[in-house]
């Protein structure tokens, strides 16, 4: 897709976020009023940074930047925000490059994401920007499982690909309080716990080794189904093909990807991709239905990871 310019939007007397025509090379927008902001400085990791504020009050205005590399996407969320009166637009990118620089400039309160980016995805983007700096963050996403779960976890909030308008209400609303009540550097520290869960997760193995009759071949993970335990060997399905290999259940549990991969019973491992529907049985385990229609039990023993993939009590 091509680049589409990015847009930044100043006020009258100009701020230090817009970026100049001569500068970058890119159409510079007016923008409307100059808002007030909800920052307001404290102290965070020894540096003195513009967090949001702990107080707000009914005319304050908060600055948001808009990062997606489709067109349509991008106006759609404008479209909606538009509506809010106490939005204020400050910028609009189409790549992770233009957004490094338009939230390092701009400031803004709070970015709505895309995180599936060509060249630097939205992960990529919140690396970038100093720590102290990182402001709220709307993560916008198509399916996938694996950011899902990462965001529940850290309790951050998303969009997933199309959302309508009541969604977005409903995602900024929360954005609202977060940054009315939340403790100083709160959203921060989220954020940050979420970046250093990535970093492991890309440093997990992406395939598996298969040693049979003295020959290794490999496995890509995205192709595993689900694992199980045979005595002193694992037995790994694959498609209609399984491998047995000799590894134990918690050294293979600790080299595949946790957001992609589960452990749901002592002696059973499984892709979550694989996962079609998840039944409760009468004794506290439940039963899970791959998609291939292989039947599996949860036991009640891993109750947390069935939480964890859920965001629901169990």
């Amino acid at each position: 897709m091509p680049n589409t310019p990015m847009r930044v939007t100043k006020g009258r007397r100009g701020r230090s976020g817009a970026c100049s025509k001569a500068r970058c090379g890119r159409r510079v927008i007016p923008g409307r009023r100059r808002a007030v902001t909800l920052r307001a400085r404290f102290s965070y990791r020894d540096e003195e940074v513009l967090p949001t504020a702990s107080e707000a009050t009914s005319d304050v205005r908060i600055r948001v930047v808009i990062v997606d590399d489709e067109s349509l996407a991008r106006d759609r969320t404008r479209q909606l925000l538009e509506a809010e009166p106490d939005v204020e637009i400050v910028g609009e990118c189409a790549s992770g490059e233009d957004a490094v620089e338009v939230i390092k400039r701009a400031a803004p309160d709070l970015v709505f994401m895309d995180v599936q980016m060509p060249g630097m995805d939205g992960f990529a983007v919140l690396e970038k920007v100093s720590p102290g700096r990182l402001p709220a963050v709307v993560f916008v996403t198509a399916h996938d499982a694996h950011a899902l779960k990462a965001f529940r976890v850290h309790a951050l909030d998303y969009l997933l690909k199309p959302f309508d308008g009541e969604r977005l209400r409903e995602s900024l609303q929360r954005v609202r309080e977060q940054l009315r009540s939340a403790a100083p550097g709160a959203l921060q520290r989220r954020l940050l716990s979420l970046l250093a869960d990535v970093k492991v997760r890309a440093r997990r193995e992406d395939r598996v080794v298969i040693r049979s009759g003295g020959r290794l071949s490999f496995l890509k993970a995205d192709e595993v189904d689900w694992i199980e335990a045979e005595g002193n060997y694992l037995r790994i399905h694959a498609g209609q093909k399984s491998h047995l290999v000799r590894d134990t259940m918690s050294k293979i549990e600790a080299r595949l990807d946790p957001s992609r991969f589960v452990r749901i019973h002592k002696s059973t491992i499984v892709n979550t991709d694989r996962i079609r529907e998840i039944r409760p049985l009468f004794n506290g385990a439940h039963s899970v239905l791959l998609h291939d229609g292989t039947r599996l039990t949860w036991s009640r023993g891993y109750r947390d990871q069935l939480r964890a993939l859920t965001g629901e009590e169990t």
